[in-house]
């Protein structure tokens, strides 16, 4: 298994990983190959893909702002998991943002994702209930449709 850094020639394995994870939210325009690439441009070192015999089986799109640290798409294709490569993977993603100068990093799992929050709840995320989190559209033909899987 090797964790390494994800460029825009892993998006077809990535999207096919995507595809098989039930309830994965994918948005139309931020998740299509221009907008992944446009992602990996502002962020070149920070997102992560899991690989095994040249397949794709774990991915982290890892990005950040100059002050935060945010993960997006963080999954293990499921016949993978509960080996540690979603650990390792979240693990070299911070190592990466550190190297940048970052001192915090966010996320934002579903509340109706029951593996995920168990998964973060397990390596030592704090789950927030000091805030709210607020979002506001600016391009409404970035639609996210959820894999039915």
């Amino acid at each position: 298994m090797t964790i390494r850094t994800m460029t825009i020639e892993d998006y077809d394995g990535v999207y096919a990983l995507w595809m098989t994870i039930k309830g994965f939210g994918i948005r139309s325009i931020d998740d299509s190959r221009e907008g992944v690439e446009r992602f990996l441009k502002r962020n070149p070192t920070t997102s992560v893909v899991a690989e095994e015999n040249g397949v794709i089986v774990g991915g982290i799109l890892c990005g950040h702002d100059g002050r935060r640290g945010c993960l997006y798409h963080v999954c293990v294709r499921e016949d993978y998991r509960r080996h540690g490569i979603g650990r390792a993977m979240v693990v070299r993603a911070r190592e990466e943002l550190k190297k940048e100068q970052i001192s915090k990093v966010s996320l934002i799992a579903f509340s109706v994702n029951d593996i995920g929050n168990a998964f973060w709840n397990t390596i030592g995320w704090t789950k927030r209930h000091d805030l709210n989190y607020y979002d506001f559209v600016l391009n409404e033909k970035n639609i996210t449709a959820f894999n039915k899987g």
